[in-house]
């Protein structure tokens, strides 16, 4: 009987915490309740009152396949996700090539059918010509649009206001946006250079991707959305000055302009890049101790809607550089759920708002087909947590490909113990591989 019965667990879902039973079956929550101990299942795990808590959604990762496997692949960074309680994925469309056409978006899903641990979706990357090949998207099954709006990596810089215009006036669905005012980044590494020469202080990161950089652009593209009434998507939020751009006095199936946070930008602050260099060098970059705690804030306060980590792997030898070379981006994906419960553990947010930033609101932004939520009929995407296992984060136990982590000798207290994709067994102290995830739907 393909089938699993989960006992005696606390349940975290929908604002409460409950004590109770989960009955898988195939794909799908078949029966949740408080007594279900006779009923009979191919196998039964006794949970000992230890965290049940829907899979973590991750709605901006970056797996690096095609044509940067070096840094990390589908199977690779799914198996990371898996191992940190992440059960689904939406990635990012600067792979090598671009992300610009079908043909090219619909490659990266065959690759995951092959090879995700996870469930998936793709996002379609927006260029300066392709406005009409964009158009072509199937919207109940391709999670967004992606519009870089800056130049974080590679030729996906969309500048051209005329083209912005037609992406936030005819696009049918969620555009996310990476935003950062080009102009203003230019002039300040033009100013920095001149300055300080190659052997630019990490720390000037902050200052060259500014404060101005980021609002400037996040505050052009909220006047887009309103404009055209885009459903925008701002990711990775870093400046405490950008969150006066989204409203919390609506619920979120209401909301037209929502925002993201990224573990990163709540667990650092530049006090760290003393310690950790280019490791925690990101695009919007890592700023102060004021901006980490009002953009947390703004998580527990509903003007910041979803958690998400922006994975982003590269080798250490491509880290090890000096300034201009190192590239940003790190590893984050098998850490949220475990940082983020860190957090509960100092006092700092719910459980409850952990779930609802990291699964319930994901699934509800996005409009994904029966996920984020434990229900009965939704397909058994799920998390048993131990709270109490402490465990400290080493090179033998990160699975990215890449191999190390801006968080390596942090011990946290809580420790995945099984994820469950689509109803599979996934992850059981160690990766269980089998059937790989599902493609995600969305109800648009």
């Amino acid at each position: 009987m393909n089938s699993t019965l989960i006992l005696n667990a606390k349940i975290v879902n929908e604002g409460r915490l409950v004590e109770g039973d989960v009955l898988i079956k195939g794909t799908f929550i078949e029966k949740i309740g408080g007594d279900l101990q006779s009923v009979p299942a191919g196998k039964v795990v006794d949970a000992n009152g230890k965290l049940l808590l829907p899979g973590a959604i991750d709605d901006q990762v970056h797996f690096r396949e095609p044509g940067l496997t070096h840094k990390g692949n589908i199977f690779t960074e799914s198996r990371a996700a898996v191992a940190g309680g992440v059960t689904s994925f939406m990635e990012m469309p600067n792979t090598v090539p671009p992300v610009f056409t079908q043909q090219l978006l619909e490659e990266k899903y065959a690759i995951a059918a092959k090879n995700s641990l996870a469930n998936y979706s793709f996002f379609m990357g927006a260029a300066n010509d392709n406005l009409e090949e964009v158009l072509k998207t199937d919207i109940k099954n391709v999670c967004g649009l992606k519009i870089f709006m800056g130049s974080s990596t590679g030729n996906l810089l969309v500048d051209n206001e005329k083209t912005l215009e037609g992406f936030f006036s005819r696009f049918p669905s969620l555009i996310a946006t990476h935003c950062e005012h080009e102009p203003t980044i230019r002039q300040n590494t033009e100013d920095f250079r001149n300055r300080f020469g190659e052997d630019l202080p990490i720390h000037e990161h902050m200052n060259i991707r500014s404060e101005e950089a980021c609002y400037r652009s996040s505050s052009f593209a909220v006047g887009l959305a309103k404009k055209h009434g885009t459903k925008l998507h701002i990711l990775h939020i870093s400046t405490a000055k950008e969150i006066s751009l989204f409203e919390n006095d609506i619920p979120l199936e209401k909301k037209k302009i929502t925002a993201e946070a990224c573990i990163h930008h709540l667990w650092f602050n530049d006090a760290d890049y003393a310690r950790l260099g280019t490791k925690i060098k990101w695009n919007p970059a890592i700023k102060t101790e004021r901006d980490q705690r009002a953009i947390l804030q703004a998580v527990i306060d509903n003007r910041i809607d979803v958690i998400a980590t922006d994975h982003a792997p590269h080798t250490l030898e491509e880290k090890n550089n000096t300034y201009f070379k190192a590239p940003s981006g790190g590893p984050l994906v098998q850490h949220s759920l475990v940082a983020m419960l860190e957090f509960y553990y100092q006092g700092k947010i719910g459980l409850e708002k952990i779930v609802e930033k990291m699964s319930h609101h994901p699934a509800i932004l996005f409009q994904i087909e029966r996920r984020g939520f434990i229900r009965e009929g939704y397909f058994a995407d799920l998390v048993l947590v131990d709270l109490h296992k402490p465990w400290t984060v080493a090179k033998e136990n990160i699975l990215a490909k890449c191999g190390w982590s801006p968080l390596e000798g942090q011990t946290f207290q809580s420790s995945v113990e099984k994820t469950w994709v689509s109803g599979r067994l996934a992850y059981d102290g160690g990766i269980v591989e089998g059937t790989p995830g599902m493609r995600l739907r969305f109800d648009r």
